[in-house]
């Protein structure tokens, strides 16, 4: 698990690249404290597995799934990427919840000047659009940002300096291509409110005995309505 506060960005080293596959070598720094082998660290929003370490960098393997689904199939030597360390338990929670498995990897539509911010607009496919809420939490190549707008297909996030001096987002330019994570929240709620539930005990629910009421919320999932009556 990932937080999407980036701890610093690495530079790929190489990459040995298979038919479908590739080796990312990748210079770093201060992730590489404590940090062993078989240790996952995020890249650009990547859950890897480090395969193998040396002075100042290490290694991980980049399966087809992964470069087919995300931008790393992009990168090349030289290239700088956003760097994040799995979170400890009873670590310092400064983001929001981020898995590392990318939703998809979308277009900058725009980038625009707002005083000393940068409001950066992103296209996303339908799939994972209606999972974007207004205020709510997207996770852009492994950096926890905030929805700042909702549009149809799109959304914006605005960037302060801070974030784009800390992360590769300073040389995204329109038309580049950005992992996009969605809230992990928000699937679990639309899976709950798109299917039906069970709202008995567990063991009337196993009988298979249920009362009226119970038969009625069976049919109807768990609903807004639902959720408003019981104090949520």
């Amino acid at each position: 698990m990932f937080t999407g506060i980036i701890e610093e960005t690495g530079v790929i080293k190489n990459i040995a690249r298979g038919r479908h596959s590739a080796v990312l070598d990748i210079y770093a720094d201060k992730v590489m404290k404590g940090t062993r082998l078989g240790d996952s660290i995020a890249v650009n929003g990547v859950c890897l597995t480090v395969t193998s370490m040396g002075s100042g960098h290490f290694t991980v393997d980049v399966m087809p799934e992964t470069m087919d689904r995300t931008s790393l199939g992009k990168l090349s030597s030289g290239s700088s990427v956003n760097l994040e360390r799995a979170m400890m338990a009873g670590g310092r929670f400064g983001g929001h919840m981020v898995s590392g498995h990318v939703d998809a990897c979308c277009k900058v539509v725009s980038l625009e000047k707002d005083d000393n911010a940068v409001l950066m607009k992103v296209a996303v496919p339908e799939e994972i659009s209606r999972f974007i809420a207004l205020k709510g939490s997207v996770a852009i190549d492994g950096i926890s940002l905030t929805v700042m707008s909702v549009g149809k297909g799109t959304f914006t996030v605005s960037l302060i300096p801070h974030t784009r001096k800390s992360t590769t987002l300073e040389s995204v330019r329109q038309g580049n291509y950005v992992n996009i994570e969605v809230d992990m929240l928000a699937r679990y709620v639309d899976r709950l409110l798109s299917s039906g539930c069970c709202t008995d005990t567990d063991a009337a629910c196993s009988s298979g005995a249920t009362s009226d009421s119970g038969q009625d919320r069976k049919k109807q999932g768990l609903s807004l309505e639902f959720l408003k009556e019981n104090g949520f």
